[in-house]
């Protein structure tokens, strides 16, 4: 589930910290996927800025992905994605030795454990410029209070830690503003590489051929991580529903990696589907289906769903935050209830039966991607807010001239 191209260069100002001495700008996720795959844009717009650009993460097989940016990769190798305090302990102590030992201008948090570690951690050694994106809150407005409250209480904390907050979605931001500081958190949406998500008739020939699907055929995919939170069950049982009623009409994929380090993880069951693992040739994939399915519980502005509207693909998505951004039912896709397999079923087969529908949802959610979903974009507010936190601290960094 990769793909190796990221966006060309970034407009947006230059600067330099005091002296004119180039700027040391890091950003810290989890895993090194997350590095690779969410902020290979943002990564390649500090380096273009002529800052000196480091990634910090858990080690992984993306470190070279990362390190062709021209991103020093600095591993933290007791980060998980699950929390355990044992564990989380030894991270926080490899972090702030890594963290003293860079001399950071700036500290970029992702994620949501390292949203709160390094948020705080950045703080308490110093470092001048410490900015957060909140890619998603890790808890739904529909879960229970028992398990909202300990999530939107961490992320409050850690957001005194930092000097501002960057939000992938107004949802999130309405949550939690009476506890945030006034004027220190913005929204900046979410976006992808759109100089390598474009339809592509030859791809989508060349990927239909590979598994064998004829023109004839309806092929209708997901794409996400093995786990019950993706809406993997409720994607199932549509694919049962599917071929029930349509047989051999109707082909059914699902493209991601296993993810048995999570709770919730899926283990491939079904018939119905044909599990095709993670791949490295995803506008391929995009370009091959007739209809994208995202059934997912949870999402903060969903990347893969900007991708398939980029590459000129239908999609059903969950009616959830996250999903709702990516456009509106009826014009440029269908929304389904989460957790609902029936209500998902209904969306999906609207679109297996009429053509005309997914091509007019497809051409609209291509649109929309091209004027609303460009990275480039995302990754120049996030230089501009280091600026402006600088600017306000005083920092005495110097713009460049363009």
């Amino acid at each position: 589930m990769a793909d190796a191209e990221h966006s060309g260069p970034v407009t947006a100002p230059s600067w330099r910290g005091p002296g004119g001495r180039p700027l040391r700008v890091a950003h810290l996720t989890t895993v090194d996927m997350s590095l690779s795959l969410l902020l290979g844009t943002e990564l390649a717009a500090d380096v273009a800025a002529g800052h000196r650009t480091y990634g910090l993460s858990s080690p992984g097989r993306f470190v070279p992905a990362v390190e062709a940016l021209g991103v020093e990769h600095v591993p933290i190798a007791s980060l998980t994605r699950s929390w355990d305090p044992r564990g989380d302990l030894r991270a926080t102590r490899e972090l702030v030795a890594a963290l003293r030992r860079l001399d950071l201008d700036v500290l970029h948090t992702h994620n949501p454990k390292t949203g709160v570690i390094g948020r705080i951690a950045g703080r308490l050694v110093g470092i001048p410029v410490v900015v957060n994106t909140c890619h998603g809150l890790w808890a739904s407005p529909t879960d229970r209070l028992r398990r909202r409250a300990p999530v939107y209480a961490a992320e409050v904390v850690a957001s005194w830690f930092s000097h501002h907050e960057l939000f992938q979605n107004g949802t999130d931001l309405t949550t939690l503003t009476p506890w945030l500081r006034r004027g220190r958190a913005t929204v900046v949406g979410n976006g992808t590489d759109l100089t390598h998500f474009s339809a592509c008739p030859a791809e989508r020939a060349r990927f239909r051929a590979e598994l064998g699907v004829t023109d004839a055929t309806v092929l209708v995919g997901g794409v996400g991580r093995m786990v019950a939170e993706k809406g993997i069950r409720e994607f199932l049982a549509m694919a049962d529903q599917l071929r029930a009623t349509y047989g051999e009409r109707v082909e059914v994929v699902w493209v991601g990696p296993d993810d048995p380090d999570k709770p919730d993880a899926w283990a491939e069951e079904s018939h119905a589907v044909r599990f095709l693992g993670e791949r490295g040739d995803m506008r391929a994939v995009y370009n091959a289906l007739d209809v994208f399915v995202l059934p997912s519980y949870r999402e903060g502005f969903s990347r893969s769903a900007m991708e398939a509207a980029a590459c000129r693909t239908a999609m059903v998505l969950s009616d959830i935050r996250g999903c709702r951004e990516i456009g509106d039912h009826g014009t440029h896709l269908l929304l389904a209830p989460a957790r609902d397999a029936d209500g998902l079923t209904a969306q999906v087969e609207r679109l297996v039966k009429d053509e005309a529908l997914r091509d007019r949802l497809a051409a609209a959610a291509e649109e929309r991607a091209r004027s609303e979903f460009d990275q480039r974009a995302v990754a120049a507010r996030s230089l501009q807010t280091y600026a402006d936190v600088a600017t306000r601290r005083g920092l005495g960094w110097v713009r460049e001239a363009s």
